[in-house]
């Protein structure tokens, strides 16, 4: 805007007087907010100990190489075991996230008052609570195992999957469903002929992605006693044997890198 000076010469700038103020002072509170969130943060730290991290570290470094490469015969199985949970939970996720998908969604739901709340909770609910909760709980139900980080796995998957299932349900074309319609076609034969062919290269999608995701969360779950190589690591912490250590993540780092190219080739093939 411009703003005349003494000479009566206009002078353009961006902002009035009181929105540069607004913006000092939001900056003012920023800095304020930083730092009480600091002081909250760091209220019972030894600074001590942060000083002497970096020899501590440089030290178990040292103490963690090389690695004991003869320890990977002993990490075959457990892999085995975290490749299992990973796809066995994300299946189990899929097979609760498409009705939850599909009850979310404001244009397959039966009600959008009452069905469609309860789904979005179930969405949000998943979505909230992280995989390792979900295996420390399950852990003390159910008992330390597999079986645990399979259902850990799977009720972290539900809400991920159905909260972007039912988004593109929400976005389909709607002159196709109601193509079908015409035709006099059931609300199932509706869902099999317009809608599910819409959806399905961002079904295929989704899930192999959320499958590479779970193969990383699934390599930490064995710290709670869910199975997986995640047992081997909490193993070797406990005894402080580094080169081991080192040697599952070599382990871990090489099978997330092989999820991640097998994803993204076949993301790439269907979408």
């Amino acid at each position: 805007m411009p703003i005349a000076t003494h000479n009566g010469t206009p002078v353009w700038r961006q902002r009035t007087s009181r929105q540069s103020l607004a913006i000092w002072a939001g900056w003012l509170a920023l800095v304020a907010l930083f730092v009480f969130c600091w002081q909250v943060m760091t209220k019972d730290t030894i600074w001590a100990f942060v000083q002497d991290a970096p020899r501590q570290a440089a030290d178990i470094g040292s103490r963690m190489v090389p690695p004991r490469w003869s320890y990977i015969e002993k990490l075959l199985v457990p892999l085995w075991d975290t490749l299992n949970i990973a796809t066995l939970g994300t299946l189990l996720g899929i097979v609760f996230a498409i009705p939850v998908a599909f009850l979310a969604a404001r244009n397959t739901t039966p009600s959008v008052w009452l069905v469609r709340p309860i789904a979005l909770f179930i969405i949000v609910a998943s979505r909230s609570i992280n995989s390792l909760i979900w295996a420390l709980l399950l852990v003390s139900i159910i008992g330390p195992g597999l079986l645990a980080g399979v259902i850990a796995i799977g009720l972290r998957s539900i809400g991920f999957v159905a909260k972007l299932m039912y988004e593109a349900i929400e976005e389909i074309d709607g002159k196709q469903v109601e193509a079908v319609q015409a035709t006099g076609a059931s609300a199932s034969q509706v869902i099999d002929y317009a809608i599910v062919p819409q959806i399905l290269p961002t079904f295929f999608g989704v899930a192999v992605f959320r499958w590479d995701i779970n193969i990383r969360e699934s390599t930490i779950l064995g710290l709670v006693g869910a199975g997986g190589i995640g047992l081997q690591l909490q193993a070797s912490l406990n005894v402080l044997a580094w080169p081991q250590v080192t040697m599952i993540f070599i382990v871990i780092l090489a099978t997330v890198v092989v999820s991640e190219w097998v994803s993204a080739k076949v993301r790439h093939a269907i979408i």
